[in-house]
């Protein structure tokens, strides 16, 4: 499963209690992953498609939750190379087909005629939790990612240049979020490629595990980075430094989420935060933050007791 398809189901088990917000997520969905059809005397039908048998069932139960209505989940092949399975929902003029594309912001009225519009409607996002909602729904209905280990990389694919420079404002209306837009044969790129823009991404959608990977990611690449610049021997030793750089790491991680750091003893503590700070530092210079100062063989015995400690729990 690829990492894009992981952040699809943690999202489709985030559940949106907030009448707007659902509101707001049904339409981000229905305007990347929704098809209108005529269905006589001018009435409409939309067909809804997801490769993901997580994400559709999710939008089943949200559009019933939030609409009241039954539908019924279909399953066809798959229009994508290498796909052999698509799920679809259809919803028909019975199941109010055409209020749904009016209070989801698809189908307006101009000049007393319908019309259906190419951008996000400014009254579905109004609110913040309602963009962090909307954007939710149409990542899970066209947005993609590369695995943070090889590249930093997360992209909205849009049908229209409108709806790609609105979903842009959307994004950059988050403090520190800056995405940018491009044209890639007829469809519309919104993409960020920032690791902190990508993992706050995340966070934003409500994927806060995968938020979190991107962030370990980030860090265990920082440290290796820096052993690399400022330990000066062979490899077999910068490997073993990095390896027990992660132990560490990982260690007072799994403390801290488990029981917290102030579980620990005050001089394990003491020690776990000081390595948390310095992550890359040695432990000479480690000891030496100490006061009084410890020896190499102090800070490296506390640390081993604090791995003892994590093993156990």
């Amino acid at each position: 499963m690829s990492f894009a398809a992981e952040v699809k189901n943690e999202l489709s088990r985030v559940e949106t209690e907030k009448k707007c917000c659902q509101l707001a997520e049904i339409a981000g969905f229905l305007r990347v992953a929704g098809s209108i059809g005529l269905a006589g005397l001018g009435k409409f039908k939309i067909i809804i498609t997801s490769e993901n048998p997580a994400v559709i069932r999710h939008y089943k139960k949200l559009l019933s939750d939030y609409f009241d209505i039954d539908t019924v989940l279909e399953v066809g092949e798959s229009s994508s190379v290498g796909k052999k399975r698509a799920y679809n929902i259809t919803i028909d003029a019975e199941n109010r087909s055409e209020q749904i594309l009016r209070e989801t912001g698809i189908l307006l009225v101009r000049e007393g005629n319908n019309y259906i519009s190419d951008g996000i409607y400014d009254g579905i996002v109004k609110n913040k939790c309602c963009k962090r909602a909307y954007l939710r729904g149409i990542f899970m209905g066209a947005g993609t990612m590369s695995n943070p280990e090889k590249a930093y990389h997360l992209e909205f694919v849009c049908r229209t240049e409108n709806l790609a420079k609105d979903l842009k404002k959307v994004i950059n209306s988050f403090s520190d979020m800056q995405a940018k837009e491009f044209k890639r044969g007829k469809l519309y790129i919104v993409y960020m490629k920032k690791a902190d823009y990508v993992g706050d991404m995340l966070g934003i959608m409500g994927a806060d595990s995968h938020s979190l990977a991107v962030a370990n990611t980030l860090v265990e690449k920082s440290v290796r980075n820096s052993v690399n610049r400022k330990v000066n021997c062979d490899s077999a030793n910068l490997d073993r430094t990095v390896e027990a750089a992660l132990k560490q790491k990982m260690a007072i991680e799994k403390i801290e989420k488990e029981r917290g750091l102030s579980w620990l003893p005050e001089k394990l503590r003491e020690t776990a935060i000081l390595r948390k700070e310095h992550p890359d530092m040695s432990l000479t210079a480690l000891g030496a933050l100490f006061d009084p100062p410890l020896k190499k063989s102090g800070i490296n015995s506390r640390l081993k007791k604090i791995e003892e400690i994590a093993s156990k729990l």
